[in-house]
């Protein structure tokens, strides 16, 4: 590996740690850089997983206090991305990328479409069920389980679907959602990453020098993405769902 393949994966890290925070959708970034570095597609991948869950914790500690009560449902949305991510994690070992590739484009597209749509369908809701609701609860955890799976096998435009799901089936601000969306993308790919660390061929070079990027990234997306009103962080996860859709359309 030349040095400037080693100075773009930092950077890559460093774009993606901070887009993470933020809304999501970092492997866009990061992906097409370990594949230019010359690595395999399917090692890529598993860098990729490695690489970024540095910047995963370091973003979800930097919105730590954005988690909204209670605990309890923390706990029970983290188990259910934990399960997701071994899920996901023993896909890719199992099955050709190309089952989610496929659909990958179809996912981000309806995340963007539900991203775009979130207040008028919060405002239906609330129309129907003025209090708070349980009924959402078992929806919730669906959400987390399967958007876990498929961060734990490919991932791109994971955050993107994940916050829209969460936006619709929660009633507390966007900030709020997307730290606990935080702690759980940092669930997802941090049980992933350690299930590749023991059972996956990893090129240890590249994931620190990712690692390196993203830990920085992740604080830096911390600062700038609380600063963000509900408006703007929607604008940005439509654009970057987008972007997303036109990247995977293309690939």
């Amino acid at each position: 590996m030349t040095v400037g393949q080693e100075l773009l994966l930092v950077l890559a890290g460093l774009g993606a740690g901070v887009m993470n925070t933020v809304v999501g959708s970092g492997t866009l970034i990061t992906f097409p850089a370990l594949l230019a570095a010359g690595l395999p597609p399917v090692t890529a991948n598993v860098v990729n997983n490695i690489g970024l869950a540095p910047g995963s914790l370091s973003g979800a500690v930097g919105y730590r206090d954005q988690v909204p009560p209670p605990p309890r449902r923390t706990l029970t949305l983290a188990a259910a991305a934990a399960v997701g991510a071994v899920a996901g994690a023993l896909l890719l070992l199992t099955l050709p990328s190309t089952v989610f590739r496929a659909v990958a484009p179809a996912l981000i597209g309806l995340a963007v479409l539900l991203a775009a749509l979130q207040p008028r369908l919060n405002q239906a809701l609330l129309v129907r069920h003025p209090a708070p609701s349980t009924r959402a609860a078992v929806p919730l955890t669906l959400a987390v389980l399967l958007t876990s799976v498929y961060g734990g096998y490919f991932g791109a435009g994971q955050g993107v679907l994940l916050f829209a799901c969460m936006s619709i089936l929660m009633r507390e601000p966007l900030q709020q959602v997307n730290g606990l969306k935080n702690t759980l993308q940092a669930v997802d790919n941090t049980v992933s990453a350690l299930i590749f660390s023991c059972t996956a061929h990893v090129n240890w070079t590249a994931a620190l020098l990712l690692a390196s990027g993203a830990t920085a990234g992740g604080q830096i997306g911390a600062r700038a993405g609380r600063r963000l009103s509900a408006t703007a962080l929607r604008v940005i996860v439509v654009a970057v769902g987008l972007a997303g859709l036109v990247h995977l359309a293309r690939g």
